[in-house]
């Protein structure tokens, strides 16, 4: 099954040929991995190497530690849930800035509208309905439930990605809107007006996406992202708090970029 190993980093050798075997499918997912015995035989290695190359392999996720009998290294399926979770633990320790996190949503969350109102299906446009249904309710409740109008407007963003079918918008959108309410909270107002014209936005970029309209989803998308985060950026600049002003910047082109695909009908 494995080569003796023979890299510099004897280690690094038996990581990737294990992690070849795991991503060729070679070795499936739920397949316990040989016995340490075997695999010190196969690779020819000691135990501390093996141990560590084993955990190495722990941390990108592709096996699992089972302890007490019938344990071992278990094989996981790769997912982007890992790339989520460091996405998210990078926002968190502040090495991205707002810029940063304005800039990737300006480019990227009207693509994500457009593939969703070319993808959805009935289920995803009930869900839609459903979460902005929910924002219309905080709405009217009043300031008192400006959290839950937000976490609202998170969840049909997320629900919009879900839409579009692919993980890695999923899984990325899903770490960015996690972690991006601190800087809601520094730099958003969110008084009554600004409440009534996010949930106005994201009543028409729900209504484009049921009605399979990509240009207009990535037009209202687009245009929510640039509108809220110039308001953001332009409070955090007068805090000082930025890594440098955006003026010195071009507008972002709404009017630019996804030609307009043709329509799929709603999968069932």
């Amino acid at each position: 099954m494995f080569q003796t190993a023979r890299s510099t980093k004897v280690f690094q050798d038996v990581v990737a040929q294990i992690e070849e075997a795991i991503l060729s499918g070679r070795i499936p997912a739920g397949e316990t991995l040989p016995s340490e015995r075997e695999l010190k035989a196969m690779f020819g290695v000691s135990r501390p190497t093996l141990r560590e190359a084993l955990r190495v392999l722990e941390e990108k996720g592709l096996i699992e530690i089972r302890l007490g009998t019938g344990g071992g290294p278990v094989v996981r399926r790769p997912d982007a849930r890992r790339v989520a979770e460091s996405l998210g633990l990078l926002i968190r320790s502040q090495r991205v800035a707002l810029e940063h996190l304005a800039e990737f949503r300006e480019g990227i969350e009207g693509r994500v509208a457009a593939q969703a109102a070319l993808r959805r299906s009935a289920s995803d446009v009930a869900r839609l309905r459903e979460l902005l249904a929910q924002a219309r309710s905080c709405l009217e409740a009043g300031p008192g439930r400006r959290e839950e109008f937000l976490e609202a407007d998170k969840r049909i963003h997320l629900a919009i990605a879900d839409a579009t079918g692919n993980p890695i918008y999923q899984s990325v959108l899903a770490s960015v809107h996690e972690n991006i309410h601190r800087y809601y909270e520094r730099f958003l107002s969110m008084a009554a007006p600004e409440l009534r014209e996010n949930y106005e936005d994201l009543e028409a970029l729900v209504a484009a996406v049921a009605a399979g309209d990509a240009e207009e989803a990535r037009r209202i998308a687009a245009g929510h992202v640039t509108r809220f985060n110039a308001r953001m950026q332009a409070r955090a600049a007068s805090a000082g708090r930025t890594r440098r002003p955006r003026t010195d910047r071009p507008k972002a082109r709404t009017g630019a970029a996804l030609p307009a695909p043709r329509l799929e009908e709603p999968r069932p």
